[in-house]
């Protein structure tokens, strides 16, 4: 599709949209058109309570942690640009694209920032998008992120060039402008439509938000002095103003655990009754760690890394670990250097993240590892020193073979024979 045909394209969108309700528009919710007819909005919000929030759901300690250990583990993970090679590759570290990912995105926020952005909006929004900078020879040269739920994916498709993408979005300035995929970089979550990421906030809502209540119910059933209902009773009629005057004076004087074991004097043939709760019989304690466990489902996370030990043990923490690496940054890894090839990356390049770091055992596995690496002739010793962060020491370019003192491709070196001369014969003996 030419320059003309997409601009074409974007003025129709815009019309279609500005004058009718039925504009193709991909989910301003994250999910699918917000007008629609399907089941989230005919349904509508669960038990008519406000949609669960960024804000409420990083208030419980699980969430929070989940998403700082993924969003920390995509962000030191470094993301190379490569020029293939023949049957190899090439490592370009001073493309402009290359450094957006590497060092720096824009002026003000390195390249780990941006990057924990970009999975913390997938993770929250599912979907993460940003605006395209460009230099004097239309090369990007900076990123600036856009707040994801400001953008609203609209697409167009025709037989001819199949589908063509814009964004509806809000810019930093506070303006709001229709963007061709030339302008943004736009990364969608997992998707059921290819467009729009699901929103994780809104379909496991009531998951996080039985979490957060747990927490607040934990926090008031302190506050109330561990006694979550009180009656105060009279054999005489009380005013309406009297007991006001009463509930908030009895709960000034004996709520919360600073007041907790006060002398209550009573007058008027008052009559205190507690209904306590027995949160041993209700499992509150098993209920707040059953909720630790979902949120580690619902982020892919291994509880023992929300510090959820109940069924850990010294053998399956590790292998969780390898899982974690596995099943879920893994497919955050592929997700990102695609979308980074498909948008920044030239003819015959790409995007790889490396996160050998991750797979890092103890030192003494690892050097084991490289002993047997530098022996078949895999890694050189300049490249094991790389991998730990040593810098090249001189001869250490060469791969060796057999038991490593032999390098590759010289004729061994025969063996030197130790043992002593033999004795010269005498002359008795030439005779």
């Amino acid at each position: 599709m030419g320059m003309l045909d997409r601009a074409r394209a974007a003025i129709d969108g815009w019309r279609s949209s500005a004058a009718s309700s039925d504009a193709i528009v991909a989910g301003a919710d994250g999910l699918n058109d917000p007008g629609g007819m399907t089941v989230f909005n005919l349904l509508g919000r669960a038990g008519g309570r406000e949609p669960m929030c960024e804000a409420r759901a990083l208030s419980v300690p699980a969430v929070f942690r989940a998403l700082e250990v993924l969003c920390g583990l995509f962000a030191m993970t470094p993301f190379h640009y490569y020029r293939r090679v023949g049957d190899g590759k090439e490592r370009i570290d001073d493309a402009p694209q290359a450094q957006i990912f590497l060092t720096s995105a824009n002026a003000v926020q390195p390249a780990f920032l941006l990057k924990e952005l970009m999975l913390g909006d997938l993770l929250m929004c599912g979907r993460f998008g940003s605006y395209i900078h460009r230099d004097a020879l239309y090369r990007p040269s900076a990123l600036s992120r856009l707040l994801p739920t400001a953008i609203a994916p609209v697409h167009h498709w025709d037989k001819v060039d199949g589908l063509e993408m814009f964004y509806d979005a809000q810019l930093p300035d506070g303006s709001r402008e229709r963007l061709s995929r030339n302008d943004i970089f736009y990364v969608p979550g997992f998707s059921r439509d290819g467009l729009c990421g699901l929103d994780r906030l809104k379909l496991l809502g009531n998951t996080f938000e039985a979490a957060a209540s747990t927490n607040e119910f934990a926090a008031r059933f302190w506050d109330n002095n561990a006694q979550p209902s009180t009656v105060l009773t009279t054999k005489g009629k009380v005013a309406a103003d009297e007991k006001l005057k009463i509930r908030n004076d009895w709960q000034q004087r004996f709520s919360g655990p600073r007041n907790a074991g006060a002398t209550a004097v009573l007058d008027q043939e008052m009559k205190v009754e507690f209904l306590s709760v027995n949160n041993k019989e209700s499992q509150f304690v098993e209920t707040r760690g059953f909720s630790v466990v979902e949120v580690a489902r619902a982020f892919g996370v291994p509880p023992h890394v929300l510090f959820e030990l109940t069924r850990a043990t010294f053998s399956n923490i590790e292998q969780q670990s390898l899982e974690l690496y596995l099943y879920t940054m893994l497919g955050h890894f592929e997700r990102a250097a695609s979308y980074m090839t498909h948008q920044f990356a030239e003819p015959g390049c790409f995007f790889e993240a490396m996160p050998e770091a991750m797979l890092k055992g103890d030192i003494t596995t690892r050097y084991a590892a490289y002993q047997i690496a530098i022996d078949k002739g895999i890694l050189n010793p300049n490249e094991v020193r790389r991998r730990e962060n040593i810098n090249d020491r001189p001869g250490g370019n060469e791969y060796r073979v057999g038991s490593g003192s032999q390098i590759e491709g010289q004729q061994p070196a025969k063996p030197v024979d130790h043992r002593p001369p033999a004795p010269a014969p005498s002359k008795e003996e030439d005779q």
